[in-house]
C-alpha cells in the first residue's frame, strides 16, 4: 500500500485527485489544504509520496518542500501550471529535492481529469520507488532533530571492461535522463570547462513548456553554453543542446556539418525526447568510437538498448551508479544489459567525461 498525501488549497483538486487515486487499491490517500497542514500530516500520516501544489496561501509549495526535505524527506511530485512562472518554480522545486512534477490540466480541471488520471497514477507510483540521497540537507536535519550524523558510503567509479581511456579527434557526448534529471544535469554540466572540446546533446524527458526554462537556468550557471533545440543547429564544441520536450531530438547531416534538430515524436519510442532514437541517429553518422553516452537517473529503460549497441561497437558509455540515482531505472537497465563501460556516482561523472574527452581531443 502506497500512502499518498495530496496537498492543494483547492477543495475541487483535492477531491478529484483523491477520486483518481482511490480507484487504485494500491493507494491510501490523505489530504492537506496548505503547507502548514501538510507538515503536520508528515508526522501523523507519514506518507510515502506527497503531491504538492506550488501556489498556496500561508506557506507556498516551495516553502513547504524546503521544510519537508529537512523535517522528513519524502518523494514529492510537484503540481505545476503550464506557464513560464510555473516552469521556473518547478525547476526550483527539483533543485530543492522534488523527484518529479506533473502539469496541472489547464482550464476546468474536472473536464480533463480522465485524460490526466493515468499520468497522475504513473507519476505517484514511480515516485514511491524513488531514492532520496541520504546526504541531502543532512546538516539541517541533524540540527532539527539533534540526532547523530548518518554515514554514507561513496561509491567509486567502476570500470566494466578494458577500454582505452582518452579519445582523439572530434565526436559527440549523448546524454539521457528522466525522473530526477534536472539536478543530475546540473551536476554533470556545471563542472565542465567553457572549452570542453565536444558538443553535448541531451534527451531529458520533459514537456515542451519546461525544456526552454531548463536550458535557460542551466545556461546561467554553467561555463558551457546551454540551449534548447528550437530549430536545426550546427553542433559546436563547448555547447550543450537540450531537445525540446514532447518531440524527439536527433543528429542530422546538414550542408555545414553535423547538426541537432527536433523531429516529431515517433510512437515506436515510448518516452520523449527519446534517448534511444538520439543515440541511433548518431550511430548512423559517426563511428561508435567517436561517441560517449551518459545515462543518468530515470524511470524505465530509455537509452539502454541503443547505448548497449554503441558499447558493443566500441563506444564509451557511462551509467550513473545506483547509490546516487533518484531512480535507477535507465542506468540500471544499461548495467544489467552489460552495456556500461563505467558505473560512476553522479558527482564524479563530469570528471570521468573529462578523462574520456580531454581538452585537446577536438584538435587531434
Amino acid at each position: 500500500m502506497i500512502k499518498v498525501l495530496v496537498v492543494d488549497d483547492s477543495a475541487l483538486v483535492r477531491k478529484l485527485f483523491g477520486r483518481v487515486l482511490a480507484q487504485d487499491a494500491g493507494f491510501e490517500v490523505a489530504f492537506a489544504r496548505d503547507g502548514l497542514e501538510a507538515l503536520t500530516q508528515l508526522e501523523t500520516f507519514r506518507p510515502d509520496v506527497v503531491t504538492l501544489d506550488i501556489n498556496m496561501p500561508q506557506m507556498n509549495g516551495l516553502q513547504c518542500l524546503d521544510r519537508i526535505m529537512v523535517q522528513r524527506p519524502s518523494p514529492v511530485v510537484m503540481v505545476s501550471s503550464l506557464t513560464a512562472e510555473g516552469a521556473d518554480a518547478t525547476y526550483d522545486a527539483l533543485r530543492l529535492g522534488a523527484v518529479d512534477f506533473i502539469a496541472k490540466p489547464g482550464g476546468a480541471v474536472s473536464l480533463r481529469i480522465d485524460e490526466f488520471a493515468p499520468l497522475l497514477i504513473e507519476k505517484v507510483r514511480n515516485a514511491s520507488s524513488a531514492r532520496l540521497p541520504a546526504s541531502k540537507r543532512l546538516r539541517e536535519r541533524v540540527q532539527l532533530k539533534t540526532a547523530g550524523v548518518l554515514a554514507r558510503t561513496t561509491v567509486p567509479a567502476t570500470r566494466r571492461r578494458e577500454i582505452p581511456m582518452a579519445i582523439e579527434g572530434s565526436g559527440i557526448v549523448l546524454v539521457g535522463t528522466s525522473t530526477g534529471g534536472p539536478p543530475a544535469l546540473e551536476a554533470l554540466l556545471v563542472p565542465l570547462p567553457q572549452n570542453f572540446p565536444w558538443p553535448i546533446v541531451i534527451a531529458q524527458h520533459m514537456p515542451a513548456n519546461f525544456t526552454a526554462t531548463l536550458a535557460k537556468r542551466l545556461d546561467g550557471i554553467c561555463a558551457v553554453d546551454v540551449v534548447e533545440v528550437s530549430q536545426p543547429m550546427l553542433l559546436e564544441p563547448g555547447c550543450a543542446y537540450i531537445g525540446r520536450g514532447d518531440a524527439d531530438v536527433v543528429i542530422a547531416q546538414r550542408p555545414g556539418g553535423l547538426a541537432v534538430m527536433n523531429v516529431p515524436a515517433r510512437a515506436s519510442y515510448p518516452w520523449h525526447p527519446s534517448t534511444d532514437r538520439l543515440v541511433r541517429s548518431a550511430l548512423e553518422l559517426l563511428p561508435a568510437s567517436q561517441l560517449v553516452g551518459v545515462l543518468m537517473t530515470g524511470m524505465g529503460d530509455d537509452g539502454a538498448a541503443a547505448m548497449k549497441e554503441m558499447h558493443t561497437q566500441g563506444g564509451r558509455t557511462i551509467a550513473e551508479a545506483e547509490d546516487t540515482a533518484i531512480v535507477w531505472g535507465m542506468p540500471g537497465e544499461l548495467v544489467r544489459a552489460g552495456g556500461a563501460g563505467w558505473i560512476v556516482p553522479l558527482p564524479k561523472i563530469a570528471d570521468q567525461l573529462r578523462l574520456l574527452v580531454p581538452a585537446h581531443a577536438a584538435d587531434s
